[in-house]
């Protein structure tokens, strides 16, 4: 088990002054460690993976020049016009090529797929044709060279197929398989430890009572670990006190990272940060953006800490936008720059300069034909059903004022590239 740090005489307070996002990001980012510890796993099982080493093909792909379509095959210096004839003589079907060679004013019929034989250097598509027995007219000449896939166009024997952090999707498993590859060295999955804190928060199979609140926060963090493909390890609910931090901090110690929501403020409750800086170490713990200011960034034992805040939306902006890419790092990968989109807003924005603002909102097409930005009516960092119903966030600097309808503003999609492809 990671030993804890060196114990820190940090203690916040309310004039500690908030770092602007992208400072925020980058430093969170820059340290952390990649995982080291890699495995071999079949490619059946290594979808949302990141590849520990790069894959370089043994073959050439296609494997021999082949037919793009259905049609012809023959030697265009045996072409000389349009409507000219030729004997067909045999054909190439995909897996059972044509074994012969062409002779002068011959050709084949030939499959999409199917390897090219020896003195075939043009395929004319069947549309542009007709046969008579064993007599082709051909009624419309391609250009010579016309719908052959050369041996090696999509992959070359001895080129890097996919190079060291890539984060595998469906298409890349496709890929490998087309070389020959049935298994991957990947980077172990992260190992998250996350948790709430709050002695209001109450099991979602049960009954509440007032003042008390189903615990959604949890659920959330659990849904983007697992679709991040991270490995979650769900500590609970822990207490609002000091002993039932210490007690689950010394648990989650032992894990690569640790993800909690709730008490990083400076309530009469709120003793996060406090254990934190008796038991690891506090970066930063307050980020200008809005929601989630309060937002904790250190060291537990060897483990990454992330103390987000508890309203459910600042909760979900913060792991979007800290968390998420430092877990990306952390797993091999290389974290995206954000996707962002100008677009008009179909209302009035409302801003205070101060922090940079995340807004709730759909991206709608308009009577025009155009792409715009409707903000969900109710802001509030409280309102998880405004990201259920969002499939975006508007984005306003930290300088904005408000915005009247019909401004061009910053749009961030939820749906966009998380990983990015490194350079080989």
């Amino acid at each position: 088990m990671p030993q804890p740090s060196e114990p820190s005489d940090f203690r916040p307070t309310p004039k500690d002054k908030p770092m602007p996002l992208e400072q925020a990001r980058a430093r969170i980012v820059d340290t952390m460690t990649p995982i080291r510890e890699h495995e071999r796993v079949p490619l059946r099982t290594a979808l949302h993976r990141v590849l520990a080493e790069k894959v370089v093909s043994d073959i050439d792909v296609p494997g021999a020049d082949n037919s793009s379509m259905d049609g012809y095959g023959y030697a265009a210096a045996d072409m000389a016009e349009d409507g000219g004839a030729l004997e067909i003589v045999g054909e190439s079907m995909a897996g059972h090529p044509y074994t012969g060679s062409l002779g002068t004013g011959q050709c084949i019929r030939i499959m999409t797929g199917a390897v090219v034989p020896a003195g075939v250097d043009t395929v004319v598509m069947q549309e542009n044709t007709h046969a008579e027995g064993d007599r082709l007219v051909v009624a419309q000449r391609p250009k010579p060279g016309s719908n052959i896939r050369a041996a090696g166009e999509d992959i070359a024997a001895g080129a890097t197929v996919l190079a060291a952090g890539s984060y595998l999707r469906p298409s890349d498993i496709a890929v490998l398989a087309s070389v020959g590859v049935s298994e991957v060295c990947v980077v172990r999955r992260p190992r998250v430890a996350f948790f709430s804190t709050g002695d209001e928060l109450r099991p979602i199979d049960g009954p509440i009572e007032p003042g008390e609140i189903y615990d959604s926060n949890r659920h959330g963090l659990a849904a983007l670990l697992s679709e991040l493909g991270m490995e979650g390890i769900d500590l609970g609910v822990v207490g609002d006190s000091p002993e039932a931090l210490r007690a689950a901090f010394e648990k989650a110690a032992a894990y690569d990272a640790v993800v909690t929501s709730g008490g990083v403020s400076v309530g009469a409750a709120d003793f996060v940060l406090d254990v934190l800086g008796e038991q690891g170490s506090v970066d930063f713990w307050r980020v200008a953006i809005k929601p989630g200011k309060p937002l904790a960034f250190g060291m537990l034992g060897n483990a990454r800490f992330f103390g987000l805040p508890g309203n459910p939306v600042s909760t979900a902006v913060t792991f979007i936008q800290l968390v998420r890419p430092a877990l990306v790092r952390m797993a091999g990968g290389h974290p995206a720059a954000p996707v962002r989109l100008d677009l008009p807003t179909l209302a009035d924005l409302r801003k205070s300069p101060g922090r940079e603002n995340f807004l709730r909102a759909r991206l709608v097409t308009t009577d025009s034909g155009r792409l715009a930005v409707d903000p969900i009516d109710h802001q509030g960092s409280g309102v998880m059903r405004s990201m259920s119903t969002a499939d975006c966030f508007i984005v306003l600097p930290a300088a904005q004022n408000d915005v009247p309808a019909g401004e061009i503003v910053t749009v961030e999609p939820f749906a966009q590239t998380i990983w990015g492809h490194p350079v080989d």
